[in-house]
């Protein structure tokens, strides 16, 4: 499998951070194609046992797929829909609600289910000529700090931001034992890992270049508003720098909080999560919901028949979700639900491109009403 994974995504990983991710495998959780002649290995995907965050606080099993990859010699054949549909009847009789995962490649997933259910930009900040409005707070309290001296202090401060957003993920201390390693591999021509922390937020980063340098931030984590103001103050503090660059959710305040916000330019843009709801009464009842609903669904699954007609009520933020021969109001299929799952696409969309069909424009607002997020969904890190 090495081989094969090496080729596929051009990178070779160190050995000890393979045998963390490796832990991180679900029994029966890989499955593996072989040139029935050469007896080479020409397709391989595993899925991770992996506990996601979802609107509301809950915390759901999750099936993450990783490591996907078919030989460039067998392209064509079915090698990759054979693995997918032996790997997604483990993860079903597995009993995880929700399978997940993050594509190299956008086109491939939706015929499986699967619909990007979180949005990733990165930010590009000219920190030489960035103020901060007068009214925004100087809440302090920021630590310059050696990374690997503070894992357990990142650790908690991650836990309890993955607790209460959509798209957090259980961080295995490994997995960061095996971050905080700093190894050459990881740099991408950076430095090594420079860290802030304040009791409620850290930063983690990197600078590049050397007669113009940028500061490129590797993650951004602060359970409060004042956390994550005095974080962004110390990084658009460092003198020396031209330049920031992060990665964010759309929803991102920091433009808000600067005189001229135009300095904030997003330079890409992209899917980050995506996902596929395997249990659909299990995944609409375990999340909360920001109004009151009653609809019928007719969720449509090509791949494996997950799908059906299902009676979904929603009261005071709870949702009761059972199957029914009711006439459909809304129309979908199960890639899109996966979309609107964690809130951060509206219905409205798939509207207009004819993903969402209903004769009732009210309902598709209260629709997206009522799965919208209070709190923007993040992907808590790649896998």
């Amino acid at each position: 499998m090495a081989l094969l994974g090496n080729t596929a995504f051009g990178e070779i990983g160190h050995p000890e951070s393979m045998e963390v991710w490796r832990q991180m495998v679900a029994v029966d959780g890989g499955v593996v194609m072989r040139d029935g002649d050469a007896d080479d290995v020409v397709g391989q995907s595993i899925f991770l046992d992996l506990q996601l965050t979802v609107p509301g606080g809950a915390v759901l099993p999750t099936a993450g797929l990783s490591y996907v990859a078919v030989a460039p010699t067998h392209r064509r054949r079915g090698i990759l829909r054979s693995m997918y549909t032996e790997l997604h009847q483990r993860i079903a009789d597995a009993k995880y609600p929700i399978a997940a995962l993050t594509a190299s490649e956008g086109g491939i997933y939706g015929r499986f289910g699967y619909g990007p259910a979180t949005t990733v930009q990165e930010m590009s900040i000219d920190r030489r000529f960035a103020e901060f409005r007068a009214g925004v707070p100087d809440p302090g309290g920021v630590r310059l700090v050696k990374p690997a001296e503070h894992r357990d202090a990142f650790a908690e401060i991650y836990d309890r931001w993955r607790r209460q957003t959509p798209g957090g993920l259980v961080c295995p201390t490994p997995l960061w034992d095996d971050v905080l390693a700093d190894r050459e591999n990881t740099r991408e021509g950076g430095s090594e890992l420079f860290a802030f922390l304040h009791p409620d937020g850290y930063v983690l980063y990197r600078v590049h270049g050397e007669e113009s340098r940028s500061l490129r931030v590797r993650e951004v984590t602060a359970v409060t508003t004042d956390a994550y103001i005095a974080l962004w103050r110390a990084l658009l503090g460092m003198d020396l720098m031209e330049k920031v660059i992060t990665w964010t959710h759309p929803d991102d305040v920091l433009p808000y909080l600067l005189t001229n916000p135009r300095l904030v330019r997003v330079t890409s843009s992209s899917d980050d999560l995506w996902v596929r709801i395997m249990d659909i009464p299990a995944a609409l009842e375990a999340r909360r919901y920001q109004a009151d609903l009653d609809t019928v669904l007719d969720v449509a699954d090509g791949f494996r028949g997950d799908g059906g007609r299902f009676a979904l009520r929603i009261q005071g933020g709870r949702a009761q979700c059972t199957r029914t021969d009711a006439p459909a109001d809304v129309e979908l299929d199960l890639d899109v639900l996966g979309s609107l799952y964690l809130g951060s696409h509206r219905p409205e969309a798939f509207v207009a491109a004819n993903r969402l069909r209903s004769k009732d424009p009210e309902l598709v607002r209260r629709l997206g009403t009522a799965f919208a997020s209070d709190v923007p969904a993040e992907l808590g890190y790649g896998f």
